[in-house]
C-alpha cells in the first residue's frame, strides 16, 4: 500500500497527533476483572472516546506477540514482515551512532547471573543510568577489540545497552539467534548463526559474552550481558516522499527516536528525565506551528507492564489522561491514540491481544464506544484492523488524500 499511498499523498495545512502509549493493551488479573485501562480513572479519555471512533488493532497479525520494532513499523505504515529492522540497529540510531555497511548493532540487556550463570533478573533491576554508564566504561576497557574486530559499547538506557561491531573488510553478518533467554531460571543462551555470512559476527558476540562475565565479576547485580536485536544497516521509504508529511518525534528512548529518525521524521530534543511527559507537552507546544505530524510516545505504561506490576500501570496511564488537555488545546485536526503492542502486568510481557485504537476528526461516523479501554474499542466502528491501516485512516480524516482512479 505504501505505493498507492505515495500517489493520493498532498500536502495540506491539517495537523495530525499520533499518541503512542506503549504497551497500553491489558488483561485483567482476575476472570471477569478489568484491565489496566479500564481500571484507571480516564476521564479526559473517556470524554474524548464519545466523540471519537475507536476499534482493536492487530500490528502484525493474529496470535502473534510483536515487539516494539514492528509494533512501531505497523504503526507507521510500513509492513513488519516485509520492513524489518533489529532492535540493535534502533537504538544505536536512536543515540546518534553512525552505522556504515558490514557493521552489526546488537541491543544489550545487562542481566544478574546467579550461580552457575543463571539468570536471576533480565534486567538487573533497572540499575541508574550513572551506573549503566560506570558499567559500560569499565567494558570499554576490557573489551575494545576482539580478535581484530572493533568494538564499541554505549549506554542506552537502565539496563539497556548497545554493541557495534565494526565491519573491517568483509561485511558481518547479523543473521544470529538471541543470547537472551528472555526467562529467568536458566543459563543465556549461546549465540548461533544462522547462515553462513553470520558465524563471524555469532562467534564475536560468545566471545564478548564471556569477557563482559568475567569483566564484571565483582559486581553483584551488573553482572552479565544478554544480547538480541542484531542488525545491519536499515533502508525505509521516507514519510515526506510516502505522505508529504513534515514530520516530528517527541520521544525519550532511544529506540523510539532511532526509529522514527530512519522514516524521516525530525527527532525534537525531550528534556529532563526519561519518560518527562510534561516537558513533552511543551516540546509539542513549542514546536506546533513547525510540523504537521506529530509522532508522541510515552514508554511507562509498557515498563511497568514488565515489572508486572498493575498498579503503577495504571497510575502511568491516568498520569497520560491527566496531560491529555494540553494536546486538545491545540486543537489538532486528528488525533489517534493507539499501543504498540499489550503489555499485561499479568503476563508482565508483551502479548498478542489486540490494541485499543482511538481516532478523532471532523469526519468519523457515530460510535458506541463510551470510554478507552479494551472492551469499548471492541464495540467501536473501526473493528479490529491490521496496524498498517492506521496511517491512511489519519491521512484520510485529516483530508490529505486524494480519490484513488477515476
Amino acid at each position: 500500500m505504501l505505493e498507492v499511498i505515495r500517489g493520493l499523498s498532498k500536502k495540506t495545512d491539517s495537523k495530525i497527533v499520533l499518541v503512542v502509549l506503549d504497551g497500553v493493551g491489558g488483561l485483567p488479573l482476575e476472570t471477569n476483572g478489568e484491565t489496566e485501562l479500564a481500571t484507571a480513572k480516564t476521564p479526559n479519555m473517556d470524554a474524548l472516546a464519545k466523540d471519537s471512533q475507536l476499534g482493536l488493532i492487530e500490528l502484525v497479525g493474529a496470535g502473534i506477540t510483536p515487539g516494539s520494532g514492528p509494533g512501531h513499523l505497523s504503526l507507521f505504515g510500513y509492513d513488519p514482515i516485509k520492513f524489518t529492522v533489529g532492535r540493535g540497529a534502533l537504538s544505536a540510531v536512536g543515540i546518534g551512532v553512525k552505522l556504515n555497511a558490514g557493521d552489526v548493532a546488537v541491543r544489550g540487556n545487562f542481566a544478574t547471573l546467579g550461580e552457575g550463570r543463571i539468570v536471576k533478573d533480565r534486567r538487573a533491576g533497572r540499575p541508574s543510568d550513572e551506573k549503566n554508564v560506570e558499567i559500560v566504561s569499565k567494558l570499554k576497557a576490557a573489551i575494545p577489540e576482539i580478535d581484530g574486530t572493533p568494538v564499541e559499547i554505549y549506554t542506552e538506557s537502565e539496563h539497556r545497552f548497545v554493541v557495534v561491531f565494526r565491519s573491517t573488510g568483509t561485511p558481518l553478518g547479523a543473521n544470529v539467534s538471541d543470547v537472551d533467554p528472555q526467562e529467568t531460571g536458566v543459563q543465556p543462551l549461546t549465540a548461533q548463526a544462522l547462515d553462513a555470512a553470520s558465524e563471524k559476527t555469532a562467534a564475536l558476540v560468545n566471545a564478548f559474552v564471556a569477557r563482559a562475565e568475567e569483566a564484571l565479576r565483582d559486581e553483584t547485580q551488573v553482572n552479565g550481558a544478554l544480547f538480541r536485536g542484531y542488525s545491519d544497516v536499515p533502508h525505509f521509504p521516507s514519510y515526506a516522499d510516502v505522505y508529504q508529511l513534515k514530520s516530528a518525534c517527541i520521544a525519550s528512548y532511544p529506540m523510539y527516536k532511532g526509529l522514527a529518525s530512519l522514516v524521516g521524521m525530525d527527532v525534537l530534543d525531550v528534556p529532563g528525565e526519561e519518560d518527562a511527559m510534561e516537558e513533552k507537552m511543551q516540546v509539542l507546544r513549542d514546536n506546533w506551528d513547525k510540523y504537521d505530524f506529530f509522532y508522541l510516545h510515552s514508554k511507562k505504561t509498557d515498563s511497568t507492564g514488565e515489572d508486572g506490576n498493575f498498579a503503577a500501570k495504571v497510575k502511568k496511564i491516568e498520569l497520560f489522561d491527566s496531560l491529555l488537555p494540553q494536546i486538545l488545546a491545540l486543537n489538532p485536526d486528528v488525533i489517534a491514540i493507539v499501543g504498540d503492542h499489550s503489555t499485561p502486568s499479568k503476563l508482565a510481557s508483551h502479548s498478542w491481544h489486540p490494541v485499543p485504537f482511538l481516532l478523532k476528526s471532523n469526519y468519523g461516523r457515530k460510535d458506541l464506544a463510551q470510554r478507552y479501554t479494551e472492551e469499548e474499542a471492541g464495540k467501536g466502528s473501526l473493528g479490529l484492523r491490521k496496524g498498517t491501516d492506521i496511517m491512511p485512516l489519519l491521512m484520510a480524516n485529516a483530508l490529505k488524500l486524494q480519490k484513488y482512479g477515476a
